[in-house]
């Protein structure tokens, strides 16, 4: 899967982020989304497919993941 650089879409503040600056920005594009911290937009990015990343939030809500 060749991934987008993500240069051009719109991030938004993820819902479920801490009121205390601790923020993950979330961007779909094309069947995946990308996720970024909102302190370091130019740094690292964990780009998923969408259906991971929709596993991936049903497992946090589901108690799966030790956040």
């Amino acid at each position: 899967m060749s991934a987008p650089s993500f240069a051009h879409v719109q991030w938004r503040k993820s819902s479920r982020s801490a009121q205390n600056d601790q923020c993950v920005e979330v961007a779909p594009e094309r069947g995946i989304v990308g996720l970024r911290d909102s302190k370091d937009p130019s740094g690292p990015k964990v780009i998923l497919r969408s259906s991971a990343f929709r596993r991936f939030v049903a497992d946090v809500r589901d108690g799966v993941h030790d956040l």
